[in-house]
This record gives C-alpha cells, sequence and structure tokens, in this order.
C-alpha cells in the first residue's frame, strides 16, 4: 500500500498513526497491495475553497474525498500485474474543524480523526451514505474498522 501525506496546516495531530490506519483500511478491504491513496491535512481557508469550489457549499468542512476509479463498496478490483498502481483518489481533511468538532460530539479528537480518515477511504471506495441502508453499511464498516485501532465511532 502507497500512502501519500501532505500536511499542509498547523494543528497537531498523529500523522503516523494516521499512515498506519489507512493502510488498515486498504487491506482489510481487500485491496491489492499496488494500491495508491492521497491525505491532503489542510487549514480550514483551504477546506473553505474546496467545499466551494466542488461542491458550491459555503464554509469549511471536516473531510471531502475525491475519487479517482468507480468502484463498488466491499468489491476489491483486482490488481493488473503489468499495469500502473491502482490510484483510488485523494481525501482531504481540516485537523482545526475536526478538532472543534470532536469537542462539540463530545469524543476524542484522535477518534474523531481516525474516523475522518475511514470515512474519506470508504468514500473513495464507493461507499456512500445517502440513502439509509448505505450509511448504515458505511457507518458499520467505520465501527469494524476503528475497532481494529482501539478508537471509537460517534
Amino acid at each position: 500500500m502507497s500512502v501519500f501525506l501532505a500536511d499542509e496546516q498547523g494543528e497537531e495531530f498523529d500523522l503516523a498513526g494516521i499512515h498506519n490506519l489507512a493502510e488498515l483500511v486498504l487491506s482489510t478491504e481487500g485491496y491489492p497491495k499496488e494500491t495508491e491513496v492521497t491525505l491532503i491535512f489542510v487549514d480550514e481557508e483551504e477546506m473553505s475553497s474546496y467545499n466551494e469550489r466542488f461542491l458550491n457549499r459555503t464554509g469549511p468542512t471536516d473531510v471531502l474525498a475525491f475519487p479517482v476509479e468507480d468502484l463498488l463498496p466491499g468489491v476489491a478490483p483486482d490488481a493488473d500485474p503489468t499495469g500502473p498502481p491502482l490510484m483510488i483518489g485523494d481525501v482531504i481533511i481540516a485537523p482545526a474543524y475536526v478538532k472543534r468538532q470532536s469537542i462539540e460530539f463530545e469524543v476524542g479528537f484522535d477518534d474523531e480523526m481516525a474516523l475522518m480518515v475511514t470515512h474519506g477511504i470508504l468514500h473513495l471506495m464507493g461507499y456512500d451514505h445517502q440513502a439509509d441502508e448505505d450509511a448504515s453499511t458505511m457507518e458499520g464498516r467505520e465501527t469494524e474498522i476503528l475497532a481494529m485501532v482501539g478508537k471509537k465511532r460517534r
């Protein structure tokens, strides 16, 4: 697994733990070892810019996911031994926003950051939460993965 991290903001968090969690999400979902994902950590101003530019929403948010492939939840694609690595997309997270959100929801900042990473990567893998049944599936998967690293889903 290749997890690329870009920390472009000032909030402190466990970058190594986030890297390991991202690898766990990919491997737990059965993705080939050649899979690549990028996690970008930005300040709220930058997140507001992304949110407005790509989703026509005002203000910052916690996490955005930009998939490269059209994947199905729970179905890992096969590796192509002669092709390029499977790049599934980018996840953008605003840690300062996540920190405020963790206080609001009365959960630990590390737990909330772990949820955002897991949530974002699952979105890249085709999981969604628009319909109740899909939300239940995604939330269940988040809970299972977070439990593997001793984190709780709010």
